[in-house]
């Protein structure tokens, strides 16, 4: 079994450039083994389009209708089309009913990416806005 003694270790770290910058070093026995250790800042930039309330309930209607859903059925820009009980042919149809209500045209690789009523909501918004 090897066994070692560390008669010292030292790290410091320091920002520059957006970046966080780590350096250590460890020395055994008089010999020193520095290390350099760069890590991207963990900072992120993020948007956030929350579309308006109004297209929110909108959506949320045509939802229910598109569905069958009750009248007093709860819906919100979280709700999932699956956990409503929609399949691959509801969520085509729920676009569908969107377009018409809406006067836009989806594209399909924008269809495909509507899990929820936010999702249809904040799609609408950027669709109309483009108009």
């Amino acid at each position: 079994m090897a066994s070692f003694a560390i008669s010292s270790l030292s790290c410091s770290s320091f920002k520059q450039n957006q970046a966080y910058l780590k350096t250590s070093s460890l020395s055994i026995k008089g010999i020193s083994f520095p290390s350099l250790r760069l890590k991207p800042a963990t900072r992120r930039f993020s948007i956030n389009c929350a579309a308006k309330p109004e297209t929110v309930d909108k959506v949320c209607e045509i939802v229910k209708k598109q569905l069958a859903l009750p009248g007093d059925s709860v819906l919100n820009g979280e709700s999932k089309f699956t956990a409503l009980g929609a399949d691959s042919l509801d969520t085509v149809e729920i676009v569908m009913g969107l377009e018409e209500a809406f006067g836009i045209t989806v594209e399909e690789e924008n269809a495909q990416t509507i899990a929820t009523v936010q999702d249809a909501a904040d799609l609408i918004e950027e669709l109309v806005a483009k108009k």
